[in-house]
C-alpha cells in the first residue's frame, strides 16, 4: 500500500510540474474539476447528463488549457524537451488526447448512421432523445478510454502502474480543486506562470 501511495504521489507530481505551468491552464482545470465533481454527483441519477457535462464542459475546458496555454518548447524548469515529457507521460499524452477527442467529437455520427447503435439504444424520435443517446455514447467512450489505457499499462508497464493511473484520473477533480483553487486570483494579479513549480521532488 505504501508503494501504491508513493507511486500515486509521483504520477501527480510529474503531471503537475510538466503540464501545469500556466495559471490559465490551472484556472481552466479548476473549472473542469468542479464540473467533474458535479458530473460525479449526477452519475447514478442521470448518467447521460453526467456524461454530457463531463465531456462538453469539464473535458473540453481541461484540454483547451493543455493545448493552447502550456509551453510546447524546451522546459527550462524541469530540464526536459516537450518530446521527452510526451514519451514518459503515463496516461494520455497530448497526441493520445487528440486522438481520444477526435473519437469523442465524431462519435455522434454513429447515431446518425445507426440510431440503435447495434441495438444498444432506443432510436431517437426527437432532438432531446438524440442528445440523451449521445450522452450514453460518450459515457461508454469515457469508461472505455479509462479501461483501455489501464489494460495497456498493465501490459507495457505493470498492474500497479495501471491501477495507480486510474485512481489518479478518478480522483483528479478533487485533487485539482485543492491544488488550483487559488489560480484565478493569481491570474487576476497578473501572474501567468506558476513560480512554485521546480524540478526534483514534490514540495
Amino acid at each position: 500500500m505504501t508503494g501504491f501511495v508513493e507511486h500515486l504521489r509521483e504520477q501527480r507530481w510529474d503531471d503537475h510540474r510538466y503540464y501545469h505551468h500556466s495559471r490559465i491552464n490551472q484556472s481552466l482545470h479548476l473549472v473542469s474539476a468542479i464540473c467533474f465533481v458535479l458530473a460525479y454527483m449526477l452519475a447514478f441519477k442521470d448518467p447521460a447528463l453526467a456524461a454530457l457535462i463531463g465531456w462538453l464542459v469539464a473535458m473540453t475546458s481541461r484540454q483547451i488549457g493543455h493545448l493552447f496555454f502550456e509551453p510546447k518548447g524546451y522546459d527550462d524548469v524541469n530540464q526536459a524537451t516537450h518530446e521527452h515529457k510526451e514519451e514518459i507521460k503515463v496516461g494520455y499524452n497530448l497526441h493520445r488526447k487528440i486522438l481520444l477527442m477526435l473519437v469523442w467529437a465524431l462519435s455522434p455520427l454513429l447515431l446518425l448512421l445507426d440510431p440503435t447503435l447495434l441495438g444498444f439504444t432506443e432510436p431517437h424520435q426527437a432532438a432531446g432523445d438524440f442528445v440523451r443517446n449521445v450522452g450514453y455514447l460518450w459515457l461508454a467512450i469515457g469508461v472505455g478510454g479509462l479501461l483501455f489505457r489501464m489494460v495497456q499499462l498493465f501490459v507495457i508497464r505493470d498492474v500497479q502502474t495501471g491501477l495507480v493511473w486510474v485512481t489518479k484520473i478518478l480522483t483528479d477533480p478533487f485533487h485539482d480543486i485543492k491544488l488550483y483553487h487559488k489560480a484565478p486570483s493569481y491570474l487576476l494579479r497578473g501572474e501567468r506562470i506558476d513560480p512554485s513549480i521546480q524540478g526534483g521532488q514534490a514540495r
